[in-house]
């Protein structure tokens, strides 16, 4: 059985025969009480890494652990618990009558495939066999990829405190909480995680400034926090950034105001934020020389934190497994159980292949966002609107041709209402529009009308930029998933605050909310499965445990350490930032393949290492997870990443066993999620 430490962490239990020998030159024996999930250990200088693969195989019994390299499983268990003596005299007695002994392999795929001890209705269908290492396939001297079968598999073996639906940053956020208080969970994401919402935010965590304006005290006050908070547990992923906010003649916020607005801000962050500047217009000019200059009276110098929303969703996704959740992308509920008058689980189908399964759980939180709505008519079929999409578009040119030194807060000249232009690498970013939108979410796109609102209110405090759509080398589109109920008058203006209901017996309902409050507002969510399951909330230790990479002393020390061991302070700072104290093992995967050292496009920092790495730790599954949401080439390059889809395919597709139709499909695939994502298209 899993024993559970007291910092939260778990050990994995023993495994039948209390060892898993590990087959090299002679058998290794080791106590499964030593092990310790996603650690690597040491054995006879055989590493043994992805200890947490071995736990997901079986959730109370572990059956094996492959060693990345040539080592292999050499005996693994049944599901069911029998002494290793028993086991060594049912195979005897096997042999003397004649009957066959299963080889090892045999076994572990049994296990995999459900063959073994699988009760009745467990899978619709048998699962592919674990891919056996060869002697001439390097890659399996990097690692060994998490097997999606195993996990689907596992899926479906328990009853579960708590299924979250969703794999944005709030379904994350719910499931790393829920694991840390120890909790069983299970986390199913019908795309990839952060897919929709959580990688089209505007890529800050600030205490909400603007919300000043409309009086939410309570709203700033708690994102403040929650903006230290991440900066103390994914310092590398949430970073200090400084905003510029000119103020000029007649402006709708005058500098007294905007003052006065700061020195609120700073207030509400308990003064443990830097404070804002005042500044004249000289200093702004100084500050950012290439905005406007006439009629300019002077601003402010505020700051808030930048962060890579996509990697902030993973980080938590990683954390809450690494804590015991079962977590899988591209797994869609298409169903919800009932029992008694209660929800009590989902089926879920695994879009990869169509295997479908029953996942059942006490309780179930509906955290997927603008979707919210499909999961809540599956409970109920005349249940009514509890999301009001509003859509967000943002644009990227070059940052050459802004010149903006760091972030600036400006008001559009066309209606007034606040909007940022922000640094982010080579690139430039402009956003966000904000207008009710009843779309689909996975159809929303950006108008022309959007950009050219984007790229006029640039132009205007930037007018050397002339931005023409020719300039855009990205456009998408986002859904806010506000709460109806709040969601009236002027999308800007409508509250960016959360509802948590029980809006069917066992079904737990969120809505709304913002990337930089979904730590907390997890907490608040999981006091709420607590009590429908009958106990007290125990304390949350989500503010007190760094996300996976985020126990990072010194950033800038770690990114010399990165530069001395690449050689290259682009790549270096790419690596540190996005994966913290974790980029030594992807830097790592290159020492055996010097190839994965190469840049996956020309001129970006993003190298094949990262997306082996995504294939082996972070379940990227398809080239749309590796080049959007693993790594940004799609957001960065002027064709999306379509040329480097199509060089990267069939490398890919080695690391997949992918045939070589399967591999034409995939680039198929990319090309079509890239249209839909960063279409531009008149309704």
């Amino acid at each position: 059985m899993l024993e559970r430490r007291a910092d939260g962490g778990q050990r994995i239990g023993r495994a039948v025969g209390g060892a898993v020998r590990i087959a090299e030159a002679e058998p290794h024996h080791l106590a499964l009480g030593e092990l310790e999930i996603g650690e690597e250990l040491l054995v006879d200088r055989l590493v043994v890494d992805r200890v947490q693969r071995a736990r997901t195989v079986r959730r109370d019994d572990v059956l094996a652990v492959e060693h990345p390299g040539r080592a292999h499983v050499a005996d693994v268990e049944s599901r069911h618990p029998v002494e290793l003596g028993d086991r060594e005299k049912r195979d005897a007695h096997a042999s003397a009558h004649g009957e066959p002994v299963p080889h090892p392999q045999q076994q572990l795929d049994d296990a995999l495939t459900g063959h073994e001890g699988r009760g009745e209705g467990y899978l619709e269908r048998p699962t592919r066999p674990l891919p056996r290492p060869t002697e001439d396939d390097q890659t399996t001297s990097h690692a060994t990829r998490p097997d999606r079968d195993a996990l689907f598999l596992a899926l479906g073996e328990e009853v579960f405190d708590l299924l979250v639906i969703g794999g944005g940053i709030t379904g994350a956020g719910v499931a790393r909480d829920a694991a840390l208080r120890g909790l069983r969970v299970a986390l199913v994401e019908q795309h990839d995680y952060a897919s929709g919402t959580s990688s089209r935010s505007s890529r800050l965590v600030h205490g909400g400034v603007r919300y000043l304006e409309h009086g939410e005290l309570g709203l700033v006050f708690e994102s403040s926090r929650e903006r230290r908070t991440l900066q103390r547990i994914a310092p590398h992923l949430v970073r200090p950034l400084a905003f510029t906010w000119p103020v000029y003649e007649g402006a709708r916020v005058p500098r007294w105001k905007l003052g006065a607005g700061l020195l609120l801000y700073d207030v509400l962050s308990l003064f443990r934020n830097r404070r804002h500047e005042r500044l004249d217009a000289r200093a702004v000019h100084a500050s950012e020389p290439t905005l406007r200059t006439e009629a300019l009276v002077g601003g402010a110098r505020y700051w808030d934190a930048a962060t890579d929303d996509i990697r902030l969703t993973l980080a938590t996704v990683l954390s809450a497994q690494r804590a015991g959740a079962v977590v899988l992308n591209h797994a869609r509920v298409v169903g919800l159980v009932r029992r008694d008058g209660r929800v009590a689980g989902a089926t879920v189908a695994n879009t990869l292949d169509d295997a479908t399964t029953t996942v059942h759980a006490r309780v179930v939180v509906n955290a997927t966002g603008p979707w919210s709505d499909d999961v809540e008519r599956m409970a109920d079929g005349q249940a009514g609107a509890a999301v009001r999409g509003s859509k967000g578009v943002h644009v990227s040119v070059p940052r050459a041709r802004v010149g903006n030194t760091s972030a600036v807060t400006l008001t559009a000249p066309q209606d007034g209402r606040v909007m940022f232009v922000l640094p982010a690498g080579y690139y430039t970013i402009i956003g966000t529009t904000d207008s009710y939108d009843a779309s689909r979410p996975e159809e929303v796109h950006a108008t022309s009308a959007d950009v050219t609102y984007l790229l006029d209110a640039a132009n205007h405090y930037f007018p050397a930029a002339q931005l023409t759509e020719r300039d855009v080398v990205s456009a998408w589109a986002g859904l806010r998933p506000l709460a109806a109920p709040g969601a009236t008058g002027a999308p800007s203006s409508a509250s960016r605050e959360h509802s948590i209901v029980e809006s069917a017996p066992g079904l737990v309902r969120v809505t709304g909310g913002k990337l930089t409050t979904f730590r907390s507002m997890a907490e608040e969510i999981v006091d709420r499965v607590e009590r429908l399951l009958g106990q007290a909330p125990t304390a949350s230790r989500t503010a007190q445990l760094p996300l996976v990479g985020g126990d990072l002393r010194d950033a800038q020390e770690e990114v010399a350490h990165a530069v001395a061991a690449t050689g290259d302070e682009a790549i270096a700072r790419r690596l540190v930032l996005a994966y913290g104290t974790a980029w030594h093992g992807v830097w790592s995967l290159t020492q055996a393949d010097p190839a994965l050292a190469t840049p996956v496009e020309p001129g970006l920092p993003y190298l094949h290492a990262e997306l082996l790495h995504a294939v082996t730790h972070e379940q990227a599954s398809t080239l749309g997870d590796l080049l959007i949401r693993r790594t940004p080439v799609a957001f960065e390059t002027w064709d999306h990443g379509r040329s480097a889809a199509r060089r990267i395919a069939h490398t890919v597709g080695h690391w997949m066993r992918w045939t070589d139709v399967e591999v034409d499909d995939a680039v198929a695939s990319y090309d079509r999620e890239m249209t839909k994502i960063f279409r531009v298209a008149d309704d």
